[in-house]
């Protein structure tokens, strides 16, 4: 399938790729865009053109930001730790001017002696046979790469030291994101809106009372320093309040996704060793359905948005109405590297894992972010995206915490409403994800598609196959696509408007930002190593896995893990570079292009993308067989037509035909959030084992649900609810989009 992108270059909508450019490259399934496109078309799109604000100071971050490229520890030890880096990294420039000017002298000195021993004449001549034997040397090349890639790196690397900077005034004070909230946005905005919620307006002081009085509540229920709270809520700005209120205590919160149900919630609650869970009013049948499974001492709270029943003490609601609004004094002050937040991610394999998130994290994520794309004090932000995730949570609720932004929340995301809360709203920056982007493209034509004053949107996951048609009928001025994981150090921006890039490396000086692509396996997601036993990098136009260095004195390096040991040791791979150093193995692949501009390819390992979501194929396989009667099954991802990322699919063996499909339906339809359950099913007949005794997943995936190779029963989920076994007259409907999966 081809089409024309609007220079006229022919693109490979299939491959996400323009004809010619990296062949053989796809286009990733993760949401995060993939496409090693043309450069050039790219910067010269009339809707992608570079709107990037220029310098670090006006309407950048100023002071009191965030962290930089890492930020420091609590302390002295982490204002010398930033200064060490700083120091450092000045001290490389200042070598390498030194030797650009010592060059230059002997250069010059050359001439002048060259000059005054033969002659202008044969000077010029000389000059001139050098410049030709390098441009046939092919050295035309560095200058052609140093003309258009100086400026972006230049730009880049000021907003990055000036980042390091306001960083280092945070870690000179100690402060978490609470003291930076209390003493830069309540101390000089108290007034101003911070949320706007279903036309409710909530002020920085009126944030600052309620998290004090939540802070104060935990204290006198006993609370400490370092335990975690377990938090199910969906989105409202009492969710951050809560969460920001016990981190003025230094109690740790888990930050649960409130579409979890059954074995998955009781695991996201026990993996964080939850002292206390606090539950919105109407997530309680799933909490009653768990109840019996969680530790008999630990305490429930339930909070309601309407007034709860007066004799009941255990709703949380009560509770803060007796707490006190002021400053709370806890026996133990929490400091800039102290843990604030566990976020969960699925990784590659497993039940959700419990990322650390430490203040200094959350500043980096946020203010490094900021500064880099240019967000502005005066941007009024959107989000409709779950504030349990590290998107909405962290990359724009932290616009409002650390600087004073207004965000405008909304409960649950809704195509049709998204351009239309945001003309309404006046919001000039809105948050995204790629699935997102292809619901709204679907949504009917109106006056709100352009009728507002957004000037950037950011997020992960724009395609390029739709990234060019949704900017022109929005009439968007500016894409900002990130990558990066919640766990992970290898975090990367696009910050000049690039088409299809989700960042860029410096091909000038690569090391200044310590990530690289190196070569893998792509089924075992192994690194390829040389015979020194060291990973290889990728060249340009090679597709790899992407690993950011770990250096465990830098902040912004370190790779913090998950709260279970083991599953951390899982993402680290050692002999990176150099023997006895370690990087952080991201798992997704990525291609680069000769200027440096990265580009998403696909993700390794088990897990695939749907909905927006991460889905483990573990977790769901675990819940699948209890269901079908712990009969064998693997879950994995198959491309839908018209769909982005991956629908899950699950093959179960079922020799003798006793498989209840509608028991099946029921069971996943209660365990499962609807974005992990297998929208396929395939009732195995035959069973090929591998040699540990695994079915084998590769095979069938290939298969996918293609009635032309499966000779086994296909199934799949309807808009009803149930398995309805698929013919070839809805496999062809789903082919032609005419059931929408």
């Amino acid at each position: 399938m081809k089409t024309s992108d609007i220079n006229g270059q022919e693109w490979d909508v299939e491959k996400g790729l323009p004809r010619g450019v990296a062949a053989g490259l796809g286009g990733g399934d993760d949401g995060h865009g993939g496409s090693s496109g043309n450069p050039d078309a790219a910067r010269n799109s009339n809707n992608c053109c570079d709107n990037t604000d220029d310098g670090v100071g006006g309407n950048q971050r100023l002071d009191g930001g965030g962290s930089g490229d890492g930020g420091g520890g609590g302390g002295n030890s982490s204002s010398e730790s930033t200064g060490g880096r700083v120091r450092g990294r000045a001290y490389g420039a200042v070598c390498v001017a030194v030797k650009v000017v010592v060059v230059a002298a002997a250069f010059i000195v050359t001439c002048a002696f060259v000059w005054y021993t033969m002659g202008l004449p044969f000077l010029l001549q000389v000059v001139a046979v050098a410049i030709i034997a390098y441009i046939a040397s092919g050295g035309y090349k560095f200058v052609y790469l140093v003309y258009r890639t100086a400026p972006r790196d230049l730009k880049a690397l000021c907003r990055y030291y000036y980042f390091l900077y306001t960083a280092k005034k945070l870690s000179k004070k100690n402060w978490t994101v609470a003291d930076v909230f209390k003493h830069k946005v309540v101390k000089n905005t108290p007034f101003k809106v911070l949320f706007v919620f279903e036309d409710k307006e909530w002020t920085a002081l009126q944030i600052e009372e309620y998290s004090n009085k939540v802070a104060n509540a935990m204290l006198e229920k006993g609370f400490k320093k370092g335990d975690v709270i377990g938090l199910l809520m969906e989105n409202r700005p009492e969710f951050v309040g809560i969460w920001l209120g016990m981190s003025k205590v230094g109690i740790v919160t888990a930050l649960i996704n409130y579409n979890q149900r059954l074995v998955s919630l009781i695991h996201s609650i026990k993996v964080a060793n939850c002292a206390g869970l606090i539950y919105g009013a109407e997530l309680s049948s799933d909490i009653e359905d768990i109840k019996n499974d969680l530790d008999n001492d630990m305490k429930l709270f339930k909070w309601s948005s309407t007034p709860p029943p007066t004799n009941d003490d255990t709703y949380l609601n009560h509770i803060l109405d007796k707490a006190s609004p002021s400053t709370p004094n806890p026996p133990e002050k929490p400091g800039y590297n102290d843990k604030l937040l566990y976020i969960y991610t699925s990784g590659t394999t497993g039940f959700p894992k419990a990322a650390i998130i430490t203040n200094v994290r959350y500043i980096f994520i946020a203010g490094a972010y900021a500064y880099q794309v240019g967000l502005k004090y005066s941007d009024r932000f959107y989000t409709p995206l779950p504030l349990y995730h590290t998107a909405a949570g962290i990359m724009c609720i932290g616009q409002s915490l650390l600087y004073g932004c207004t965000t405008v929340i909304r409960k649950k995301f809704s195509a049709s409403g998204y351009f239309q809360d945001i003309s309404k709203f006046n919001c000039t920056a809105g948050q995204y994800i790629g699935e997102m982007c292809r619901y709204i493209l679907a949504t009917p034509p109106k006056a709100d598609d352009t009728n507002h004053k957004l000037r950037i949107i950011f997020g992960n996951g724009l395609k390029p196959q739709i990234w060019k048609e949704f900017v022109s009928r929005f009439n968007v001025p500016r894409v900002a696509e990130f990558y990066g994981s919640t766990e992970g150090n290898a975090n990367i921006a696009n910050t000049d408007n690039t088409f299809g890039a989700i960042g860029f490396v410096s091909r000038l000086i690569p090391s200044i930002y310590p990530i690289s692509i190196i070569r893998v396996n792509p089924e075992t997601c192994e690194p390829i190593r040389n015979a020194e036993g060291l990973c290889t990098r990728c060249n340009p136009g090679e597709p790899g896995v992407i690993v950011g260095k770990i250096i465990a004195t830098n902040p912004s390096r370190q790779f913090l893990g998950y709260v279970n040991n083991e599953e951390s040791a899982k993402k680290v791979v050692r002999d990176v570079f150099d023997k006895g150093d370690a990087a952080f193995l991201s798992g997704d692949l990525l291609v680069a292009d000769e200027w440096g501009y990265l580009y998403f390819k696909d993700r390794t390992g088990d897990t695939f993308r749907w909905k927006g979501e991460n889905v483990s194929t573990a977790e769901v396989e675990g819940v699948v067989s209890n269901i079908a009667g712990y009969r064998d099954c693997v879950v994995y991802g198959v491309e839908v037509p018209n769909s982005e990322g991956r629908a899950g699919m699950a093959a179960i063996v079922d020799k003798d035909n006793t498989l209840d499909v509608s028991t099946l339906s029921a069971g996943l339809q209660k365990a499962l959030p609807n974005y992990a359950r297998p929208l396929f099913i395939r009732k195995l007949n035959e069973v090929e084992m591998t040699g540990t005794y695994k079915l084998k997943k590769l095979d069938l995936q290939r298969d996918g649900y293609d009635i032309t190779r499966v000779k086994d029963q296909l199934y799949f989920y309807n808009n009803k609810g149930i398995y309805q076994e698929l013919t070839s007259e809805t496999y062809s409907d789903i082919l032609s989009g005419k059931i929408r999966l």
